[in-house]
């Protein structure tokens, strides 16, 4: 199994704490977005978790509990974009993270500190020079301590319709210009750069489809080739493998006005108010409800060597 830590929230950022109770634990449970009292009880056994996959805007929090996880195989999605305080209105400043990044990656290795710069958006203040400047010199302070940057463009939902009025459409001769631009960049910060969830073709700019959860990156990491199917829950441009998430939306506190895991602040509130770091549950408790069933998991490791194995 692979576990996503986690799309619907950054949990590394906020919910350090509860995580670390969760894994000492041995068990989670998660909340069925579509319906809410249906709940899974997901194991954390390291011998069912093939990689977990931490998705954040800031790991400092899980910097100094990294040898609480060392049973398990990970890797690191940490976004650091830059953008001002009005729209990602509560992340830490960007030098910060640039220098959490550093730290993140010198203790755990720069193949498994993946540096994203999403989502990529005009705006009558944010333009191709921005987004250059910028990205070089995040790029500049990152070279050395990442092989790889996942990029996207921004894709307005209708939840976030409202905060993003500012944007300005991307065409595809815009995206592809970006994508010519910011793949030099990369290449000279001896960087791969990959695109995210795009149905644009990039290759002939140099950018190839992104695997956020990717599974020939976790073999690499683990030592070991896994076998797993495309997720079949992501949209048909997410080229993602499947895995278990285990946030929830609405609870993540950065406040970044192009969010689609949140539908507002309020309710991001009335959320985390309710947030117990030793329950079993992101937020609140087991209620009267609520049907828990026990999700089925196995490794994903080696399955098809073994039946070969065994003939």
């Amino acid at each position: 199994m692979i576990l996503s830590v986690s799309r619907r929230t950054d949990i590394p950022a906020f919910y350090t704490d509860w995580f670390i109770n969760r894994i000492k634990a041995g068990f989670v449970h998660v909340r069925n977005p579509m319906n809410y009292h249906q709940v899974s009880k997901v194991s954390l056994a390291p011998d069912v978790i093939d990689c977990m996959v931490f998705w954040t805007k800031n790991p400092t929090p899980i910097l100094d509990k990294l040898k609480l996880i060392s049973n398990y195989n990970y890797y690191f999605q940490v976004t650091i974009n830059a953008y001002d305080k009005e729209i990602e209105r509560n992340v830490p400043e960007t030098n910060i993270i640039i220098n959490t990044f550093q730290n993140l990656s010198m203790k755990i290795g720069k193949q498994k500190t993946i540096w994203r710069y999403d989502p990529i958006f005009y705006s009558s203040d944010i333009d191709l020079s921005y987004h250059l400047r910028n990205f070089g010199e995040i790029a500049s302070q990152l070279t050395g301590f990442t092989n790889r940057c996942i990029i996207s463009f921004a894709d307005v939902y209708r939840k976030t319709e409202r905060n993003m009025r500012y944007i300005q459409p991307l065409s595809e001769y815009m995206m592809l210009e970006m994508g010519a631009r910011l793949s030099a960049i990369a290449k000279s910060f001896d960087m791969e750069i990959m695109a995210c969830s795009e149905s644009i073709d990039l290759s002939p700019v140099g950018i190839k489809n992104a695997k956020c959860i990717d599974d020939s990156l976790i073999s690499s990491i683990i030592g070991q080739k896994i076998y797993v199917d495309k997720d079949k829950n992501q949209r048909s441009e997410c080229g993602c493998v499947t895995s278990v998430d285990i946030g929830a939306y609405n609870t993540c506190k950065h406040g970044c006005l192009y969010c689609y895991a949140n539908y507002s602040d309020t309710s991001v509130k009335n959320n985390t108010l309710k947030h117990n770091p030793h329950s079993p549950f992101l937020i609140g408790d087991k209620e009267p409800d609520d049907k828990v069933t026990v999700r089925k998991m196995q490794s994903y490791i080696n399955t098809q060597t073994s039946f070969l194995n065994s003939v």
